[in-house]
């Protein structure tokens, strides 16, 4: 199957942008959710692999679509763009909610009465039309158009009944851009347990209209029932995060969650080395690995031209790797782009302590994007959204 290809490099990530931004406006907003397939051209912006890993930030997406058209003309972009922003502030207050996935999806790996039907579902073997197609896609190209992530998730809950933790799981394993917060959670809005009591309906009519008629299954499910769930946590406060010298010579640490560490430690920040971690615990699936592999050796090139120090890349983030490397650079300070929640955090929290014990710190470094934006996303987004205009005002974009 031919398919969207993602090369991983920041230098494709603005190209592709600089094609995208003149579509941005009311062409995006008209034929946003129309999947014509994978060997067809899309109208969405497919940096969403980019923007995952912070190749791209989302700054300099809306700061250049945002230069080319109002916000009025711009609009369905610039939300959908937030979304990821919303979803991580709201899981970053809510860090249990990701514990509770991981423990039902492991729950029902073990325990789910038809493993037969799980893997029919990944293998694309179901015999529903469309449903199939995207499975294989999914698996073969690493993506999927928003829409038909949608209209996936819902034959899988409300037609298929499978457990929703483990097809969140099967996009997680093969999603280039699938991080915690925006799969985690958008797989609980269809499933009605975000907003609770909301589902989403995958239907015929709705499937044939936009895929321009590729697609007509038949046997869905004519009702989605909301699943259901104990509570969830009110949102905690955000921690505030410790203070940190930018002249204390560091050792700076690249993960896969933020490769784009020029936009936040200028170049007035004394950094001695820089590691990019390309740890493939830390990640779900093979070609996510590769994917952030590669992203991994263009990050070490850049690192090297913008902090003029050297750069390696390492295969394994432990703390016996990071006390050796600071040792080398002659440093007591790593400093790393902050981490939302998510295995990178986990991993993080888990080396802080021996760290500490050598008398290394290790310091977490807010992006202005996340603490702009981050505190607003307590409620639901449509609250969110009624803050963007100030919020995109605050940050210069309009």
């Amino acid at each position: 199957m031919a398919g969207f290809t993602f090369p991983p490099s920041r230098a494709e990530a603005l190209q592709r942008l600089a094609r995208f931004v003149p579509a941005a406006g009311r062409i995006y907003e008209r034929e946003r959710n129309t999947d014509a397939g994978p060997e067809q051209p899309s109208r969405v912006s497919l940096l969403s692999p980019y923007v995952r890993h912070r190749v791209i930030t989302e700054y300099e997406i809306l700061a250049e679509v945002l230069a080319d058209h109002s916000l009025s003309v711009a609009e369905k972009f610039v939300q959908e763009v937030l979304w990821r922003t919303y979803w991580k502030g709201w899981m970053e207050m809510r860090p249990s909610v990701w514990a509770r996935f991981l423990q039902e999806r492991d729950r029902h790996r073990d325990s789910f009465h038809d493993q037969r039907a799980i893997a029919d579902a990944e293998n694309g073997s179901t015999g529903i039309e469309g449903f199939d197609d995207w499975a294989k896609e999914l698996v073969e190209t690493g993506y999927l158009h928003n829409h038909a992530r949608m209209w996936f998730a819902s034959i899988w809950i409300f037609t298929l009944r499978l457990p929703w933790t483990l097809g969140a799981d099967f996009f997680l394993r093969h999603l280039l851009d699938a991080d915690v917060a925006s799969n985690t959670l958008s797989w609980r809005w269809v499933a009605g347990l975000q907003t609770v009591g909301k589902t989403y309906l995958a239907t015929t009519d709705n499937i044939s209209r936009y895929t321009n008629g590729r697609f007509a299954p038949k046997g869905l499910a004519h009702e989605a029932i909301a699943l259901t769930e104990p509570a969830v946590e009110p949102a905690n406060n955000l921690a505030p995060l410790p203070p940190h010298d930018p002249l204390q010579p560091a050792l700076l640490l690249v993960t896969h969650d933020d490769m784009h560490p020029e936009s936040i430690f200028k170049r007035d920040y004394d950094v001695r080395s820089t590691l990019v971690a390309a740890d493939p615990d830390l990640l779900c699936g093979d070609g996510g690995r590769r994917f952030v592999t590669t992203l991994a050796k263009d990050m070490s090139a850049r690192a090297l031209e913008h902090f003029d120090c050297p750069a390696h890349v390492i295969n394994t983030l432990d703390v016996e790797t990071l006390i050796t490397s600071a040792n080398d650079a002659g440093v007591r300070h790593i400093i790393t782009p902050y981490a939302p929640v998510g295995p990178v955090t986990e991993a993080l929290a888990t080396l802080a302590r021996p760290l500490a014990k050598e008398g290394i710190t290790l310091v977490r470094v807010q992006r202005e994007w996340d603490r702009r934006f981050w505190p607003h996303a307590k409620k639901g987004f449509f609250a969110f959204k009624e803050r963007m205009p100030d919020l995109l005002r605050e940050s210069g974009l309009i």
